[in-house]
């Protein structure tokens, strides 16, 4: 890695463009085995504001957690100011957290709150001062079961309409959980909330852990993870209130969730994702066990045209004794901001990694 010795003009301003930071917001330990689930604002004055789940009674999706906070005023090369964003609120935990600077100047941060295997919901807290005090927490997903968002997901749309995407079902961990994708809409900045009129499916285990990312027509895209071996996705015309019957995508994914994005002033896609699946068989039909591949590498794309057709794969991670997955992107002038899990195989510490990539490096061969 390219270290940054100056901010003024010459070779070490080119430096700097060409520079990947990378850096770990929070590594796992014995108290707090679990770091995942991210999201990284960038607030008024540049510094960057990450918010995660801390877990401190085990590494388990159901384990005790709290929504924890740092910040970095150095580009994300160090992490400090850490602290509690959310105390744990459920009777097993909070995670997920999404941060949105929303037209109105506001800040969302968006967390779940998980009662039980059959009790999930997603709750918004604003703050009107650029994250230095929060208000109270409001429910997004007012109806009952378990509704799953991912970290980083909420969407506004050129109209200014909020988007939560969620994955939901009666009781997770059944031998078929039957995953149903819906969107929560606001159109009054996040204080109120509907539930979309369709319900997405897919194969097997169902349709999980949505995305959404807006046209240039105004049509509404979302990414669905299945154990298909495919990314599956759906769109809607009316701005996330009913959606088409999902299908494949040509994207092959294991059954690990796709985070894609589109790059302020250019209208590219970024996408990024684990893009080896472990087949069963010669026809691609049938995938292996382990999600149908491991979470391994950490690769992305950019496409030119929402889509059709996608640039050179870039390799983010490569370490194929560890998995990287629950990216969120951020975008600060022309860098992407990335955080994910970094977990070593065969252990049960995930810390939260973070880097900070140059735009034209994603554009770059291989």
């Amino acid at each position: 890695m390219l270290l940054l010795t100056a901010f003024g003009g010459g070779a070490s301003s080119v430096r700097a463009a060409d520079e990947i930071i990378t850096s770990f917001i929070a590594s796992a330990t014995a108290e707090n085995p679990r770091h995942t689930e991210a999201d990284v604002l960038v607030l008024r004055d540049g510094t960057l504001l990450a918010a995660w789940a801390e877990f401190y009674g085990g590494s388990r999706d159901d384990a005790p957690a709290r929504i924890a906070q740092a910040r970095s005023r150095d580009g994300g090369r160090t992490w400090t100011d850490r602290g509690v964003l959310q105390e744990n609120s459920g009777r097993a935990n909070v995670m997920s957290a999404s941060l949105l600077r929303s037209r109105s100047g506001d800040v969302l941060f968006f967390y779940l709150q998980k009662n039980s295997l059959s009790d999930l919901k997603a709750y918004v807290r604003r703050s009107t001062d650029d994250t230095r005090t929060w208000g109270p927490s409001v429910l997004v997903t007012a109806d009952d079961g378990y509704h799953v968002m991912n970290n980083a997901r909420v969407l506004q749309l050129r109209s200014g309409r909020l988007l939560a995407p969620v994955a939901s079902t009666k009781q997770v961990w059944t031998k078929n959980d039957d995953f149903r994708t819906s969107v929560f809409f606001s159109d009054d900045d996040g204080r109120t909330w509907k539930r979309s009129r369709s319900l997405v499916s897919a194969p097997k285990r169902g349709a999980m852990e949505p995305g959404l990312i807006e046209l240039k027509d105004g049509r509404v895209m979302q990414i669905i993870r299945t154990q298909t071996g495919h990314i599956w996705r759906s769109f809607s015309s009316d701005g996330g209130d009913t959606w088409t019957e999902a299908a494949p995508w040509n994207i092959e994914a294991p059954e690990s969730p796709s985070t894609l994005v589109v790059v302020p002033g250019t209208g590219e896609w970024l996408l990024v994702w684990n893009p080896n699946v472990a087949w069963s068989n010669p026809e691609k039909t049938v995938l292996g066990a382990n999600h149908g591949g491991a979470r391994t590498p950490l690769a992305a794309m950019i496409s030119r045209d929402e889509g059709v057709t996608w640039g050179p794969r870039q390799l983010i991670e490569t370490d194929p004794a560890c998995t990287f997955a629950y990216v969120s992107v951020t975008f600060q002038q022309d860098r992407a901001l990335l955080s994910y899990y970094h977990f070593p195989s065969g252990g049960k510490l995930l810390s939260l990694k973070f880097k900070s990539v140059p735009l034209a490096w994603f554009r770059s061969p291989p």
